[in-house]
C-alpha cells in the first residue's frame, strides 16, 4: 500500500514539474533590438524664412529598430518620436519639442513646421542655435525605448507665434497694445476704458519695446468675475479669450471674439504674464 502511495505521489510531482516547464517554455522574452540610425537630407546651417514657410525644409529618415522576441519579430506596432533640443541640454530641456510618428521610417518638415519647433522652445527670432535631433522608438506599451544617434544642425528661426500678438504684421507688431477689461477688475466691461483704468489695466512688453511676444503687468482683481484682453480701445473683434474658463492661474488662450472669459484668480494684486509665442498665460499673486 505504501509503495502505491509513493508511486501516485511521484507521478503527481513529475506531472507538476513537466507542466511548470511547459509554462516557462511558453513565456515570451525580449531578445533585443537595434537602435535606429537617423539621417537627414542635410545638416548644413539653415536660416528659415517666413516667405518660404510652405516649402520643404528637411527630411529625416531612420532604420527599423528590429525588435525581437523569442517568438520572432515584434507583432506590435512600433511608434517613433522625433525629438528637438538645444545643444548641451541632453534632451532634458523642459521646452524640448517632440513629434509623434506612427510606423513610418521618415518624415518631411516644412519651413513653418521646423520653425514652430524652435518657436515653441521660446528661442529668439534671428538668432542661430545649435540644435540636436534624435529619434526615439518604442513599442505600443512604451516598455522598450531605443534612441538613435544625435544629429546636430545650426538653425536660425524667424519670428513666429502660437497666437498672433497685438498690433499689425505690417509694423512687425511693434504697434501693439494690450489691456485687461471685465468685471473681474475695477473698470467693469467699459470699452473703451475710462481713466485711470486705461493706464492701471494696461499690460506692457516684458522684454522691452522690441519684445512683441511677451506682455506683462500688475493687475488688481476683484474676488469674482471674468475678464478679456483687448488690443484696441473700443474694439471687441480682436480680443483674446481663455480656452478653459476655469483655469485661473495658468492656461491657454486664443485671439477670437468669443467666450469663455479668463476667470478672476481671486481678490488681490497679481502679476499677469501673456506669452503669444506659446499661447499661454500665467498669473502670480504678489
Amino acid at each position: 500500500m505504501k509503495n502505491i502511495v509513493k508511486l501516485i505521489f511521484g507521478s503527481l510531482f513529475l506531472a507538476g514539474v513537466i507542466s511548470s516547464c511547459q509554462k516557462d517554455e511558453n513565456r515570451i522574452y525580449y531578445e533585443g533590438g537595434t537602435a535606429p540610425v537617423l539621417t537627414s537630407s542635410s545638416t548644413a546651417p539653415m536660416v528659415l524664412n517666413i516667405n518660404n514657410k510652405d516649402q520643404v525644409a528637411i527630411q529625416f529618415n531612420w532604420t527599423n529598430p528590429d525588435y525581437r522576441f523569442t517568438t520572432g519579430g515584434s507583432s506590435q506596432n512600433v511608434t517613433y518620436v522625433l525629438q528637438f533640443d538645444t545643444a548641451g541640454s541632453n534632451f532634458t530641456n523642459p521646452n524640448i519639442q517632440e513629434r509623434a510618428i506612427s510606423n513610418d521610417l521618415s518624415v518631411i518638415l516644412t519651413v513653418k513646421e521646423l520653425n514652430t519647433f524652435l518657436s515653441k522652445m521660446e528661442l529668439t527670432a534671428g538668432t542661430a542655435y545649435n540644435m540636436e535631433i534624435r529619434i526615439k522608438s518604442n513599442l505600443a506599451n512604451n516598455s522598450i525605448p531605443l534612441y538613435s544617434n544625435v544629429l546636430q544642425i545650426r538653425i536660425t528661426p524667424y519670428l513666429d507665434f502660437a497666437v498672433e500678438p497685438p498690433g499689425t504684421l505690417a509694423a512687425n507688431y511693434l504697434d501693439g497694445t494690450l489691456w485687461v477689461v471685465g468685471d473681474a477688475v475695477a473698470s467693469g466691461w467699459s470699452n473703451p476704458l475710462p481713466p485711470p483704468y486705461d493706464v492701471t489695466q494696461e499690460l506692457t512688453r516684458a522684454g522691452g519695446s522690441s519684445d512683441v511676444l511677451h506682455y506683462q503687468g500688475t493687475i488688481t482683481f476683484n474676488a469674482t468675475g471674468g475678464y478679456k484682453l483687448i488690443q484696441t480701445q473700443g474694439v471687441w473683434s480682436t480680443q483674446y479669450h481663455a480656452l478653459d474658463g476655469t483655469a485661473k492661474l495658468a492656461g491657454d488662450f486664443e485671439k477670437k471674439d468669443s467666450d469663455p472669459q479668463f476667470p478672476s484668480p481671486g481678490a488681490g494684486n497679481y502679476k499677469v504674464e501673456v506669452n503669444f509665442q506659446t499661447g499661454k498665460y500665467k498669473l502670480t499673486r504678489l
